[in-house]
């Protein structure tokens, strides 16, 4: 049998994607300016990105960066490990630990980078890693790279994870999950997942990235808002680049388990720190974040009167105290189709299909943000019952062109 072609197996694999409405399409942002951005030379109100408390262009957040960069550089230099870990980074890693309540942070280039991390030091061949099923895909692919056992269980079912737990009750253990989920907005039961790692002796490692900022006491999360601490948490992932605005992440927690990490984890050891310029950033962006308050107060506000408003006008939200706000579509072209026709009247929504979310359950994920008003909110919700009109009347042409009943 002759070897495929790799250029035949990509067209095939494009064509499959076209045909299922499964294509993903990279746009170009222009320009940013407060809530909204520029998109092929047109103004859009984003809806659809992560800056939950609205630092990314705060002016002590770039003022940080832009003397840093100037007194320091633009890049990194190193690894931490070799000449690349500066005062800043220093300085980043004690605020982080000191905000969330852990003994020590370590910095990494990005959230995925940091559960790459995690999972490979800490797990082997010998070892079972029991993961919720809606996790995040980094925390997935470092589980299965890592080489050790993937259980997952239903999504938020604290039963499925102690089952899957014992049936490898050998080797190591760690117990994994989102604190918000990403794609749903909903948080896990951290308090009895806890319990559930007590007493199978497991390691319970939250990935926060979308709770961090926004969650729990002053904004410190969802291991805070559970009430648990580093003994019932030993790890936490907080990213940079969501409510904090900027770029990067870092892993907290227990003190001898940051130690281990900062010297045998690979994702840490081989790849270049963060440039310090964007670490001043991040600990402009986290003092903010400790102190202005109302940040949070206002984008709990923004949640409920959207949450009302989409209520009032028959939209199906999934369920989310959170900045994200999933309206179920089902259909993947369905999705596509409303949204293209928001981007058509100023709305940016992000249309999210399999295999980022179960078959079925295409949607449009709205993000929140603490730079948009009631306003915004009123003049999204008033697009959105348009569009999801449209989108119906569409189907059921389709219906009638195809003889089916309408």
């Amino acid at each position: 049998m002759a070897r495929p072609s790799w250029r035949e197996r990509i067209q095939t694999a494009r064509g499959l994607r076209e045909a299922a409405s499964r294509r993903r399409v990279r746009r170009v942002v222009e320009h940013r300016e407060g809530a909204h951005c520029e998109l092929d030379g047109r103004r859009l109100l984003n809806f659809c990105g992560n800056d939950y408390l609205g630092l990314s262009q705060h002016f002590a957040v770039v003022g940080a960066l832009q003397d840093a960069a100037s007194r320091e550089g633009a890049g990194g230099l190193g690894s931490h490990l070799v000449c690349g870990h500066h005062a800043l980074h220093d300085a980043l890693e004690k605020e982080l630990a000191d905000w969330l309540g852990t003994p020590r942070a370590l910095l990494f280039g990005s959230g995925f980078l940091a559960n790459l991390a995690v999972i490979q030091a800490l797990l082997g061949d010998e070892d079972i890693c029991v993961q919720d099923r809606l996790n995040h895909a980094s925390l997935i692919d470092a589980a299965r790279l890592a080489g050790c056992r993937l259980r997952r269980y239903p999504h938020n079912d604290p039963e499925g994870a102690i089952r899957q737990l014992r049936s490898m009750p050998a080797g190591l253990a760690m117990l994994a999950t989102d604190g918000v989920f990403s794609m749903d907005g909903d948080l896990a039961p951290l308090r009895e997942l806890a319990v559930v790692a007590r007493v199978q002796k497991a390691l319970l490692y939250v990935d926060d990235a979308h709770g961090v900022g926004v969650v729990g006491p002053d904004g410190r999360g969802c291991v805070a808002a559970a009430n648990l601490g580093v003994r019932e948490a030993p790890l936490q992932l907080a990213t940079l680049g969501k409510a904090l605005g900027g770029y990067g992440a870092a892993v907290l927690g227990d003190d001898e388990l940051i130690g281990h990490l900062a010297e045998t984890a690979r994702p840490y050891i081989y790849t270049t720190a963060l440039p310090p310029a964007q670490a001043a950033a991040s600990l402009a962006a986290v003092k903010l974040a400790r102190t202005e308050h109302w940040r949070r107060e206002k984008l709990t506000e923004l949640v409920g009167h959207f949450r009302h408003r989409a209520k009032a006008a028959g939209l199906v939200l999934l369920p989310s105290d959170t900045p994200i706000q999933p309206l179920l579509v089902g259909d993947d072209a369905r999705a596509l189709s409303m949204a293209a026709t928001l981007e058509s009247r100023g709305f940016w929504v992000a249309p999210i299909r399999p295999p980022t979310v179960p078959e079925g359950r295409a949607r449009l994920r709205i993000t929140l943000s603490a730079l948009h008003t009631p306003a915004d909110i009123d003049g999204l919700v008033n697009m959105l019952q348009f569009a999801r009109d449209r989108a119906e009347a569409e189907a059921r042409m389709a219906r009638i062109n195809a003889g089916t009943p309408a």
